[in-house]
């Protein structure tokens, strides 16, 4: 779809350059979430833990992922002894990014006409870039299941097969 600005500038809006400026702007942020990933996998890990799971937290273009310490009833788990070099609870692995910036008027009408589509796009564009940086960072040396989901959204991304699974197939009791 093109869409024709006043006084003669014409600025293209695309699908195809949408997702080219999502995924370039998801890798400015590569190198922070690889190192952020890499401090993760050096944690001691409290042994009540039985999976990781990576949550993103959208809001409009800007996000937020945490790692959540889960045991297998989908309960975050929590270490409440004396040892401080145990990890358990959640770990803020990204605050705030934004991944895209392009946001004109002339945008938010090419995105209300592709919202549906664009949506899946992001969505998937995200998946890629996390388990990207994840794979980057030696994820797949972390020893217990791992998982990457958006807040309040069902399907999760298993880490380890690389391949969508329901949020529920992840718990286990």
């Amino acid at each position: 779809m093109e869409i024709q600005l006043e006084y003669g500038v014409n600025r293209l809006f695309t699908i195809e350059n949408y997702t080219s400026s999502l995924k370039k702007g998801l890798e400015e942020h590569s190198d922070d979430l690889i190192r952020n990933i890499k401090e993760t996998i050096q944690f001691n890990y409290y042994k009540g833990i039985d999976l990781l799971d990576f949550t993103a937290f959208v809001q409009g273009f800007g996000m937020s992922i945490v790692m959540y310490s889960m045991d297998g009833g989908a309960s975050e788990v929590f270490y409440e002894g004396s040892d401080s070099s145990i990890f358990s609870g959640s770990h803020d692995l990204i605050e705030d990014i934004e991944y895209y910036d392009g946001k004109s008027d002339e945008f938010w009408e090419f995105y209300d006409q592709n919202g549906e589509e664009l949506s899946k796009i992001e969505t998937e564009a995200i998946v890629e870039w996390f388990a990207a940086c994840w794979n980057k960072a030696g994820g797949t040396s972390v020893k217990m299941p791992a998982y990457f989901s958006f807040h309040d959204y069902d399907p999760c991304f298993d880490l380890h097969n690389s391949k969508w699974i329901t949020d529920g197939d992840k718990w286990f009791d």
